[in-house]
Parts: C-alpha cells; structure tokens; sequence
C-alpha cells in the first residue's frame, strides 16, 4: 500500500511464537477498522525463540491466505519508532484480562505521549482468552498436542 497518509495503518507487534488462534481473532476483527495491518514480528538477539524467523513468518502468512491488508514484517528496535517509518497511526493490542489491561495502558499512554502513536485495544473473543504463546510453548517442550491452540 501507498504511504498515503489518509491510509489507516495499525502495527500489531508480537513475537508470535507461536501465532495462536487468540493472536488471529484480534487481527480479524481489526480488518475492518483499518486500511492495511502490519503484524510485526519483534526480533531479538538476546531472546531464545522456540521456533524461527521464517517459521513464524510462514505460519502468519499461512494463517491469513495472501490477506491484501495484511503485511507481516519482522522489526527490531521500539514498536513506535516501527510505526513511525511504516507511517502507522496506531499500534493494535488484544486484552485477555485485566493483567493485560494494566501492562498495557502504560506503555499506551507513553506511546502516545512521547511519539504521537495511538493504541487500539481489542479485547480477545472468550473462547480464545485462556490462550498465550507462552501456553502453547510449555505444551510444546512438553510433548502435549498444541493443535488446538494455533491456525
């Protein structure tokens, strides 16, 4: 897409690892509130991912079928200097609880404060609110079917 500034852009930052069926409803039902959604895979070399770059890559691309308004772009650095270089006015976050709540009203209002980025709260669909990557990773290095949790 253009980097037409009347293009409404949202970032949706995560390590994705995995992407879970929670992560999947947030981004469609943010389709149509935005032009096009950047799901930004952060990368960092000092955290030890259970499955690689191009693994999480291919497995949100799977997820969505060639979505024409979604790009999936891995970025290292802070979310809202990523916003700022893709033109995006906005930073897409799911809630499951009130803990997610907490963690990221503050970040929101420094985001928004200190680089004129919104963030857009989602609360995740209740049958999915039970789900994080970090559950699906304990099954995972445990052995345990995970299927059900992911796209």
């Amino acid at each position: 897409m253009s980097s037409n500034n009347n293009i409404r852009r949202a970032v949706f930052p995560g390590s994705f690892d995995p992407v879970t069926l929670g992560h999947v409803d947030i981004i469609e039902r943010s389709l149509p509130l935005f032009d096009e959604v950047i799901i930004a895979i952060g990368v960092n070399a000092e955290k030890r991912y259970m499955w690689s770059l191009e693994e999480r890559i291919a497995k949100i691309e799977a997820a969505f079928n060639g979505n024409p308004k979604i790009k999936v772009t891995p970025y290292q650095g802070l979310t809202a200097d990523f916003c700022k270089k893709e033109n995006a006015q906005y930073i897409l976050r799911g809630l499951r609880n009130t803990t997610d709540f907490t963690y990221e009203q503050t970040i929101a209002q420094a985001n928004e404060k200190v680089n004129g980025v919104d963030s857009i709260f989602l609360i995740c669909s209740p049958e999915y609110s039970h789900i994080s990557s970090s559950i699906v990773r304990d099954i995972a290095r445990n052995g345990g079917d995970f299927s059900s949790l992911i796209p």
